[in-house]
């Protein structure tokens, strides 16, 4: 029981923490079509940015102003970088924003090394909520939960119930009709690009004071947020909350299960018959937790395309 408990509310708040993370490329990769690889990057960039603003500023202060400043980045990014090459396609975005997310990698180790930064949580926020099994469960951990669910019915009624949603999805499906109703397009991709940029910067600033805050958070959670996406479905924040919680809650279980095909076979009687074919019979749960993600994501992709919510062609 304790196993299960502990595990269903880690596996839930590391697949909000994901959600953080890919509401952002959802928005861009989604609606803009653009494969943007450096979108983890814009997550470091939000979480060394508040590394040294709350320093000077304090903490609250600090996460406000440092995803301000990485969707301004995102905006020029777009306007200096995409919007040149978007017109040879999707290849010409993609190796644009692989080599950005290079450049920013060794800007970050040019200015803070190629050690992790001491970016902790603040001391007024490190506590226990409650005690589970006898341990302090932090406060903190569901502050980031809480965090990443307001961030999701923000975006969803800015979507779905204001006057920019409408505006927004009219560009990017009827672009042609959009313009002639008077509206700026390719300012309407650069608001779009600023706030997925933002909304990563954000996921960082938040939690990079709990998590490790280093050179390679960004290559470290990369391709796991575009799995979110392609689970989800292109352009649903529904897909992506859910996608979210799934790898989340599978990534938290599998890491605590020691057991192998060989230990389940040995109950029909072809437990040492495992043991002498090895392989894969023999490998625990936990070693392939990692790829469990992954091995997802291609069941998906062949049972469901367009993903678990993403609309069909």
């Amino acid at each position: 029981m304790e196993f299960f408990t502990v595990s269903l509310i880690n596996g839930t708040i590391y697949g909000l923490l994901l959600f953080m993370v890919s509401a952002g490329l959802t928005l861009i990769f989604g609606m803009m079509g653009v494969l943007n690889f450096a979108h983890t990057s814009f997550y470091m960039i939000g979480a060394y940015l508040a590394y040294s603003l709350q320093k000077v500023i304090g903490f609250w202060p600090a996460i406000i102003i440092a995803p301000i400043i990485v969707g301004f980045l995102g905006v020029v990014v777009e306007r200096v970088f995409l919007r040149r090459v978007h017109k040879y396609g999707h290849a010409h975005e993609l190796l644009v924003t692989f080599g950005l997310s290079f450049i920013i990698a060794e800007v970050i180790k040019l200015f803070f090394g190629n050690y992790p930064v001491n970016y902790q949580v603040p001391a007024s926020l490190n506590f226990a909520a409650f005690q589970l099994f006898g341990t302090d469960y932090p406060f903190y951990r569901l502050m980031m939960g809480v965090i990443s669910l307001l961030m999701f019915g923000l975006i969803f009624l800015l979507l779905s119930r204001t006057r920019v949603g409408i505006v927004v999805r009219s560009a990017i499906y009827r672009p042609k009709m959009a313009e002639a109703l008077g509206h700026n397009v390719p300012l309407v991709f650069m608001g779009v690009f600023g706030v997925g940029a933002a909304l990563a910067g954000l996921a960082g600033a938040v939690a990079g004071a709990f998590y490790t805050t280093n050179p390679n958070m960004a290559l470290e959670l990369g391709v796991l947020v575009f799995v979110v996406v392609v689970i989800g479905g292109l352009g649903s924040l529904g897909g992506a909350m859910v996608a979210s919680i799934l790898i989340g809650l599978i990534s938290s279980f599998a890491v605590g299960i020691d057991l192998s095909a060989a230990d389940l076979l040995a109950y029909v009687g072809a437990g040492d018959w495992a043991q002498q074919v090895g392989g894969l019979l023999t490998l625990k749960v936990s070693s392939l937790a990692a790829t469990i993600p992954f091995a997802l994501m291609l069941l998906v992709l062949l049972v469901r395309p367009s993903g678990l919510m993403g609309e069909k062609e």
